[in-house]
């Protein structure tokens, strides 16, 4: 059976989705699968009703030529849309988790008034067990956070693959906390968290239909993205219903199954340390394998610690202050700065840096230490192939000056010389020698 499905203020380029506004004449209800995005739903007032003197937007229903009931008017519609969709239908609403955003206040001098916001679409639910209840929408709070840190919740939910299809890619504004500290697992499927724990993505039943929270994806075309949801709603639609399993469940129990039960636990104590003992050789992995982020990467928080790294691998002791990189050893003491560029070559900026942190270590009477000059340049060739790496300004000032300005390249060639080296002595002669070079720094040919 093909799934009907519609795309509301969500760019999904496929034939099978239809696509219209929330603000449009599409039923929601008259379709299997919809997905909102409810990102731009506030902009019908945050651009044209200015904010109070108390900071609040709020409209008058007696005066604003009935902008305020037909906004509360569309509200309720898709509200009761979408209650049916899941509740009537049995469909499966997919919504982009945001927050509330900023929300409108509507006065009605002959009645209540409302407060509406991007969310107040949202159908209500209630469900209970023995010692809790979870009430969605309005014991939820949708909270602005931003991140990338996405921990799947290994849960087996198809959902879990759009999110898995998209490491890298998702970037979450809104996280989801209950009001009341519920623990939500015990009546929704937890997808995703992040590393503090805040739920980004999460599955809602309502009866037989599921309402999915996702969090935003970023740098992925809309036919791919359109492509990977149908693939998962359609596994989602021929999946059995969550339900909570009762208390008393396991006071009936089938033949056999204690000792399926007992193979499961103990696969997943053999799974839960493999686990481990990968985390571990991986954190291993990363730590051996830190200098070569030197050779491709950017930035204090790229290319700085990989630099760094390497002249520990050296065995300097090294103390980031500020821009500048102190280093330590037996054999002398140096000021280090490194500059890394997508362009062809590092310029006077960077040398600059480093000859004032020389004056400054001068004129407070500090011991001579080196100054060193890290460069690396055109990022996207090959070390082997990159034309030289530092203006002629930058080789002039270093030569007039005495400073060692090496590539980041033989500055890594130095680096992997030294973990190869076994004895004190050649380590210490390899320090000496990026110590002792004026100008530019060649790495010895190995042995």
């Amino acid at each position: 059976m093909q799934i009907r499905s519609l795309a509301l203020d969500w760019r999904l380029d496929s034939p099978a989705i239809q696509r219209d506004g929330f603000f449009g004449r599409v039923s929601l209800s008259a379709h299997d699968a919809v997905f909102i995005d409810p990102d731009a739903i506030s902009a019908r007032w945050t651009e044209d009703i200015v904010p109070g003197a108390d900071g609040r937007r709020r409209t008058h229903a007696e005066r604003d030529r009935g902008l305020g009931r037909t906004l509360s008017g569309w509200m309720l519609r898709r509200r009761q849309e979408t209650s049916d969709l899941l509740v009537r239908g049995s469909g499966i609403l997919v919504c982009r988790l945001r927050s509330r955003g900023e929300p409108l206040e509507v006065v009605d001098e002959d009645g209540p008034g409302e407060q509406i916001d991007r969310l107040s679409f949202l159908p209500a639910v209630s469900l209970v067990d023995r010692q809790h209840q979870m009430t969605f929408p309005s014991n939820g709070r949708f909270l602005p956070r931003r991140g990338e840190d996405v921990v799947l919740a290994g849960s087996g939910h198809p959902f879990e693959e759009y999110l898995a299809a998209f490491e890298g890619h998702i970037a979450y504004d809104a996280v989801y906390q209950d009001l009341l500290s519920t623990p939500v697992e015990r009546f929704a499927t937890v997808l995703a968290r992040n590393r503090v724990g805040d739920i980004l993505a999460l599955s809602v039943p309502f009866d037989e239909g599921r309402l999915i929270l996702l969090p935003p994806v970023v740098g992925i075309s809309p036919t791919r993205e359109a492509s990977v949801l149908l693939d998962v709603v359609d596994a989602l639609a021929h999946r059995p219903a969550w339900t909570a399993v009762p208390d008393w469940l396991p006071g009936y129990p089938l033949p056999g199954e204690d000792g399926l039960a007992d193979e499961v636990d103990s696969l997943r104590e053999r799974r839960d340390a493999l686990d481990a003992k990968l985390d571990e050789v991986s954190g291993q992995l990363d730590a051996k394998t830190l200098p070569k982020r030197m050779l491709f990467t950017k930035g204090r928080f790229s290319f700085t610690p990989a630099v760094v790294e390497g002249l520990r691998a050296l065995g300097f002791e090294t103390q980031a202050n500020g821009d500048v990189i102190e280093i330590r050893s037996e054999e002398g003491d140096g000021l280090v700065v490194a500059e890394a560029t997508d362009e062809a070559s590092v310029g006077l900026p960077a040398y600059r840096r480093l000859r004032d942190a020389v004056d400054s270590a001068v004129t407070d009477g500090e011991p001579h230490r080196k100054p060193i000059l890290i460069v690396s340049g055109s990022l996207a060739l090959d070390p082997k192939r990159r034309p030289i790496q530092y203006s002629e300004a930058v080789l002039r000032g270093c030569e007039a000056n005495h400073f060692c300005l090496a590539t980041s390249y033989e500055l890594f060639k130095l680096v992997r010389m030294a973990l190869d080296e076994r004895t004190k002595k050649g380590k210490a002669t390899l320090r000496k020698r990026l110590l002792e070079t004026d100008a530019v720094f060649q790495a010895p040919e190995p042995k």
